[in-house]
């Protein structure tokens, strides 16, 4: 018994010597000789590049927890030549046109009569093609180990991801979340080679330091199934109403997660560069404002229910129209209803009926609802270039029109991303989420972080959420389209929207010109997803319910069979 703690310190002393000469190997081979050994590798090619590109992922999530690859690095190859040892220019061209037909003769020619040592001449050449050029061993061609962006899903979600482009001689991330993340993203292109020492002793400091940005990959909520369909659906609309822009957006309105974010015209980042229009990178449903009509209906219902002004009963007297400040506003239709409730108000989407809340509750009152929802403020999303709503006019003005107007969406204007934030406190019991696209970093020094997103501040009370709630369905049990969208399992809250488009700077508003806007929750009692969608200067139809109920049922219908969501009726 006495022997065994000698036995013990051997064995501890045996693994520890071990151990320690792994140890010193591994550093001889990294760092002692790491240069050495980086060199050896190089040398099968005969210009090795001292600064290969290099860059975090992007990753978009299936609903599965999979990932799918929105932004990556590819490696190969940039093809060079020496024209001073090229013999015959005829016979080289020859026999790498049979490997890249691409590649155009006269290029080919101009470059290989200069007089010089190092010609680029194509750049992102594969792996495989490579390999096949290398074996022909053609003297004064050589290729030099590349590496650069691509992006797998091609203008899947191209304009929440970005592009990696040239920002002076900086190759830095322009747009989405490629800007967004820049810091996170990027990587320093300085060290050819990264060691295991240097990397968890350069990096643990770092970690120390809360302030640091760490080099990491990003995990979106993006789903792409989901993305796909929302740009399928937004096609679709834009083809057939030769709309200016179509743009939607599908997210928790619990939690802000944001399933699809999408807006056409679009375009592909890995040829961003054959863009015309450069507008078409920019994100339209975090960067423009719009007045956005009839959607915003519910919100001033839902103030004046939860300032106790009016309930879905109240009653008033429709003339079919209402003047305030030598001005008139006229219902859409500018047909009068007589003794009309609040719940006819919503179903018939009435301008005077809107107009009557504020009234009640008083203009002052109705101000300080819209700012609780947000509309003056960033929603501080996680992307570039947010922009404020525009509430100045409505805000500062003494008079009741302002007011009036603003009750049904017009002379305001937010975002899609403030607005889709403002309508889920509808159905999530009356609390704004922090509308988010990424969910997970993984460093590059083996820690995952998962970005936590608290609870936005409360602007409804829960019963009030659940009125507003009822009385949404009830539009789209008996109003919209009739009823014959109804969908008999699932409850459905939803109001569609039609806002005349301001002339810009000039008063007043085109009289042929609209934007069309629909959102919905589902199932509205306890929703899992809320759809909002819109579309710019639809031709030849008048509203929302024309050119958006089909959409956004397609959507819906996708939504509840995709994710299996149990039927709530």
């Amino acid at each position: 018994m006495k022997e065994h703690p000698w036995r013990i310190r051997l064995i501890a002393s045996t693994v520890l010597f071990v151990a320690l000469i792994l140890i010193g190997k591994l550093y001889l081979v990294q760092i002692v000789r790491g240069s050495s050994y980086s060199e050896r590798a190089e040398r099968q090619y005969i210009r090795p590049t001292q600064h290969l590109f290099d860059r975090g992922s992007i990753y978009f999530q299936n609903k599965d927890g999979s990932s799918y690859g929105a932004a990556t690095i590819n490696s190969g190859f940039t093809l060079v030549i020496n024209p001073k040892k090229i013999v015959s220019s005829d016979a080289v061209y020859t026999q790498l046109h049979g490997l890249l037909p691409t590649l155009d003769r006269e290029f080919f020619m101009a470059k290989a009569a200069k007089d010089d040592q190092y010609e680029e001449i194509v750049k992102r050449v594969n792996k495989d093609t490579g390999t096949e050029i290398s074996a022909l061993k053609i003297p004064g061609v050589s290729l030099v180990r590349d590496q650069w962006r691509v992006y797998p899903g091609g203008g899947v979600a191209a304009q929440t991801v970005g592009f990696v482009g040239y920002n002076g001689d900086v190759l830095d991330g322009r747009y989405g979340l490629e800007r967004f993340y820049q810091e996170t993203l990027r990587r320093d292109t300085d060290k050819a080679y990264v060691n295991f020492f240097a990397e968890v002793f350069s990096d643990l400091g770092r970690v120390v330091d809360e302030e640091a940005d760490l080099e990491g990959d990003l995990v979106t909520t993006i789903e792409p199934s989901v993305q796909m369909r929302l740009e399928q659906v937004l096609g679709e609309v834009q083809k057939r109403w030769s709309s200016e822009l179509s743009g939607g957006i599908i997210m928790d309105p619990k939690t802000g997660e944001i399933y699809a974010m999408g807006a056409t015209p679009s375009f592909d980042p890995n040829h961003f560069q054959t863009e015309k229009d450069i507008r078409v990178f920019s994100n339209p449903l975090v960067e423009n404002v719009y007045e956005m009509g009839s959607i915003i209906k519910p919100i001033t219902m839902a103030a004046g229910l939860d300032a106790g002004a009016v309930t879905a009963n109240t009653t008033y007297l429709d003339t079919g129209s209402v003047t305030a400040d030598a001005k008139t506003i006229y219902n859409s239709d500018k047909k009068h209803r007589g003794v009309t409730t609040m719940q006819e108000v919503l179903n018939k989407s009435l301008n005077t009926g809107a107009s009557f809340v504020v009234q009640k509750m008083g203009k002052q009152a109705f101000k300080e609802y819209l700012l609780r929802f947000g509309f003056d403020e960033e929603t501080g999303i996680d992307l570039p270039n947010e922009s404020r709503g525009l509430l100045k006019t409505f805000l500062e003005s003494p008079r009741d029109i302002e007011s009036y107007t603003a009750s049904f969406g017009q002379g305001i204007a937010m975002s899609p991303i403030a607005t889709i934030r403002a309508l889920s406190a509808l159905g999530n019991g009356g609390y704004l989420p922090n509308p988010h696209v990424v969910k997970e970093i993984d460093y590059k020094i083996g820690i995952t972080k998962k970005l936590s997103y608290p609870d936005g501040r409360q602007v409804l009370k829960t019963g009030t959420s659940e009125e507003i709630s009822r009385m949404l369905v009830e539009l789209v049990d008996k109003a919209l389209r009739n009823g014959k969208v109804k969908l008999e399992r699932y409850s459905v809250a939803a109001k569609t929207g039609t806002a005349q488009i301001s002339q810009g700077g000039a008063k007043g508003y085109y009289a042929d010109r609209y934007l069309h806007s629909f959102f919905g929750y589902f199932p509205a009692y306890n929703p899992r997803f809320i759809v909002f969608l819109y579309t710019v200067y639809p031709k030849n139809v008048d509203f929302a319910s024309e050119t958006l109920t089909d959409p956004f049922f397609d959507l819906t219908n996708f939504l509840l069979h995709y994710y299996e969501v149990p039927p709530d009726r």
